[in-house]
């Protein structure tokens, strides 16, 4: 959670008119700012899977799907008018998001959680391994299934009832990565867990290098105007070269992307199994109790952060009341260093770290069944 402030903090605050990503203009601060950011959206949705899981095995298999179902719809429709508001401050308004995505995956999930988890388990393989093959299917705007192709499998603009909309996280593979690690918890419950998410953390890295080093598959092509990062190849420097090596497609994630950002993780939480929180690290367990709370509470405040700092500054501010959000262009003179986006950040975690610990209490104390869907 802490880790996604950072990369929405860039978003509100840098003042570089590119991505990060963006091969011919970055360097190495820039892009591993970004690429450590890689990692949080394929864990929500792994360890929301993995949630799910125990949460069922405490009750019945209809308690399970409503759950899953009621809180899959909730979170598409923060996602179009809470969430879609932070982000630009006008309502309503939103994105085909992360959000919206982790709710239809949860409402998928709901669909298929009776079914033996080794079944899920293959389902989930084919969606992670075999969505790559669709990469060059691309409808006619002009065709009528264009934009359930988008919803399911193609990041940018759809037309839904005439109205544009903007997809970011399209359903598949994100729905396949839940319902993977909602097969995957089985692993939890055994005595041998730590060795057996280490070999699979290992595996999976290893497996990605031999895919990025050789090329063979899990990576779409490059496509003009650097829209994706495409093969791996020696560039002029070591430092480019790194970079391209780290930089595979997030939108939709490729599944070089994945075994990227699962393998590392994996082998992390392998090693930090069974020992004892480091008191440095307990105040961030605050904000894993109440993830949407913060997810909707830091949004607000990256955004009212920027529009005061503008001001203060004499930058251009009026933009962030009416949109606000470098996707659309920033207007000249505005933005600040990555060192200061450093700075909010920190002041950002350090502010939201009261109200988080104060409403992960609440929770503790309410028998409110309402309160589990922040």
């Amino acid at each position: 959670m802490v880790i996604m402030a950072l990369d929405h903090t860039r978003d509100f605050f840098s003042n570089l008119p590119f991505d990060p990503e963006d091969l011919r203009r970055t360097w190495y601060a820039l892009f591993f700012t970004r690429w450590i950011t890689h990692l949080c959206a394929p864990l929500f949705f792994f360890l929301a899977g993995v949630g799910a899981f125990f949460y069922g095995s405490r009750r019945t298999p209809k308690e399970l799907t409503k759950f899953l179902w009621t809180r899959g719809l909730w979170l598409v429709v923060l996602e179009f008018t809470i969430v879609g508001t932070a982000w630009t401050f006008k309502f309503p308004w939103g994105f085909f998001g992360v959000i919206w995505c982790l709710g239809v995956s949860m409402i998928l999930l709901s669909l298929i959680v009776r079914l033996k988890v080794t079944w899920v388990a293959w389902l989930s393989l084919l969606v992670i391994l075999a969505h790559d093959l669709l990469d060059g299917v691309r409808l006619a705007s002009t065709s009528h299934w264009a934009s359930v192709w988008g919803l399911l499998h193609v990041k940018g603009e759809i037309q839904i009832l005439g109205v544009p909309e903007f997809v970011l996280f399209p359903i598949v593979p994100w729905f396949g990565v839940m319902s993977a690690g909602y097969a995957l918890a089985v692993l939890f419950e055994r005595p041998d867990r730590r060795v057996l998410i280490q070999r699979l953390g290992l595996a999976l890295t290893v497996v990605f290098v031999l895919l990025r080093v050789t090329n063979l598959y899990g990576n779409p092509p490059a496509l003009p105007g650097g829209v994706t990062p495409g093969d791996f190849h020696r560039q002029a420097s070591i430092e480019k070269t790194i970079i391209l090596f780290l930089d595979t497609e997030k939108y939709p994630p490729s599944l070089q992307f994945l075994l990227m950002t699962m393998g590392p993780p994996l082998l992390l939480l392998a090693a930090l199994d069974g020992r004892k929180t480091a008191a440095f690290w307990r105040p961030f367990v605050v904000f894993g109790r109440v993830p949407m709370f913060f997810y909707i509470l830091h949004l607000y405040l990256i955004h009212a952060l920027a529009v005061v700092v503008a001001m203060v500054t004499h930058q251009p501010y009026r933009w962030l009341l009416h949109g606000g959000f470098w996707f659309y262009g920033l207007p000249q003179g505005y933005g600040y260093s990555l060192p200061v986006v450093y700075l909010v950040w920190s002041i950002v975690v350090l502010l939201l770290y009261v109200p988080c610990a104060w409403f992960a209490r609440v929770k503790q104390k309410s028998a409110n069944r309402w309160l589990s869907y922040l």
